[in-house]
């Protein structure tokens, strides 16, 4: 990058928003990956008017852009794999309007998670997306992903909260999608479109969000089985019974070990599995909901049950599941953190599947995740000292979506394609599909500045 264009970029953000120094360069070449590659610069606008200037500027001189939340992205999305612009809207960080008579939050991408659930909590309001990464990542961040989390099984994922976006294009080019409505057709949804679409489309600067009313009250189950295979059986026998929980979570009994060793919480060490069942509504209704759930887990072979109703007493049994990535992460040198999913009927069969993959790569494999929508985190660990071993874990990757796809699943549920899973795209869409993907691309960002290499 020549020192003309550095200097209309510092001109655009100011020079206190705009870095060109080893340290910055190097905090931003990176995201939740162990994947590296810097930046020329970084830049940190704070308006929407400095980010078209931005886009602008580099679509003139054909600067490659990757635009960035929080950095805490599972598949290299953030990260400037060809130099050029770091763009960081961390600073646009506002919550600009919470309607509750109309139930819409307006917020800026660099508003983190927690803190608009917490805002629009105080007003009786609701927002129900929460990834695990809720109290460091960004809704701007949520959008590109798409992210999810343990309530989707009952909620849904981010995209059907976003109302409507505004969008700096790849020109420079400011425009709206969507309006603050929940009903809204005029046109081809270029919402959904954004949503989703890892920052290859546009740079969303400002966000219409639907909220719904506050429950009025929780209960949390924690189960414990013998076997993967009872917690399984729980999961099916629970969605059989009608009952929509707004969390349904498990962790295998590797997962359960290095929770264990991670934390010293008391968790039974030969456990095979652990079910997190939380429910929510009106407390009226919730005892006998609690009480049906208790049942069906003991039923299934459910070697223990505990509930909790008051918050402090739930979050006690949440523990287990939010230490889960680190104490994961601490069995292993490296991990591949996969995100597949499959309808919930075949969870079973998916879990039994990726055990033998474990056996036949002679590798560890942690299983968690979202078992009420089929989303599970399979995680490969690995040394890379061994020799070899790393491309085992490789190839239990491919394995693992493989099995996915097989049994009408996905690559990915939650954490997108980015760089890691850019190979494996077309074999669950198909040339057809990824041709529409590349021409939409082209129309949005003719000259592939933004996040270039990233989803195909």
């Amino acid at each position: 990058m020549d020192k003309k264009v550095r200097k209309l970029l510092k001109g655009i953000v100011g020079p206190e928003n705009f870095s060109e120094g080893e340290s910055a360069r190097r905090c931003y070449s990176y995201d939740a990956t162990r994947l590296e590659s810097a930046p020329d610069v970084v830049v940190w606008p704070e308006t929407a008017g400095q980010v078209a200037s931005i886009l602008g500027l580099a679509n003139e001189y054909r600067i490659p852009v990757f635009p960035r939340g929080a950095g805490s992205g599972f598949t290299g999305g953030s990260i400037p794999t060809t130099g050029g612009i770091a763009l960081c809207l961390t600073k646009m960080n506002r919550i600009l309007g919470i309607d509750a008579a109309n139930l819409v939050a307006t917020v800026e991408p660099g508003v983190i998670n927690a803190d608009l659930r917490r805002a629009v909590e105080k007003k009786g309001l609701f927002y129900p997306p929460d990834p695990a990464s809720l109290n460091f990542s960004t809704i701007g961040g949520n959008v590109a992903e798409c992210a999810g989390g343990p309530t989707c099984v009952k909620y849904g994922v981010t995209r059907s909260y976003v109302l409507g976006l505004e969008v700096v294009l790849a020109t420079g080019e400011t425009t709206r999608v969507g309006r603050p409505l929940v009903k809204n057709v005029a046109g081809y949804d270029l919402v959904r479109l954004f949503c989703g679409s890892e920052g290859t489309l546009g740079v969303i600067t400002q966000i219409n969000l639907r909220l719904i009313p506050l429950p009025e009250a929780k209960t949390t189950i924690m189960a414990v089985f013998p076997s993967v295979d009872a917690a399984a059986k729980t999961v099916a026998c629970t969605v059989e019974s009608r009952i929509l929980p707004c969390a349904l979570e498990f962790m295998d009994g590797t997962c359960i070990h290095a929770v264990e060793k991670h934390t010293q919480m008391g968790l039974p060490s030969n456990a095979g599995a652990i079910l997190i069942i939380e429910a929510d509504g009106p407390a009226r209704v919730l005892a006998e909901q609690r009480q049906r759930i208790e049942s069906i887990c003991k039923e299934c072979g459910a070697v223990s049950v505990e509930s909790a109703d008051d918050e402090d007493a739930r979050e006690e049994l949440w523990k287990a599941r939010r230490a889960l990535s680190p104490a994961v992460s601490s069995l292993a040198p490296r991990k591949i953190n996969e995100d597949v999913g499959v309808p919930p009927s075949r969870i079973p069969e998916l879990l039994r599947r990726v055990d033998d993959v474990a056996g036949e790569m002679d590798l560890i494999i942690a299983n968690f995740g979202h078992a009420g929508d089929g989303n599970i985190h399979v995680n490969i660990l690995y040394d890379p000292e061994v020799d070899g071993m790393q491309a085992r874990a490789e190839k239990a990757s491919v394995l693992v979506f493989e099995t996915a796809l097989e049994l009408d699943g996905t690559i990915t549920g939650e954490h997108g394609i980015g760089i890691t899973k850019v190979g494996f795209l077309e074999r669950q869409i198909g040339r057809t599909q990824l041709d529409l993907m590349r021409g939409v691309k082209r129309v949005f960002d003719p000259n592939n500045i933004l996040n270039p290499g990233k989803v195909f």
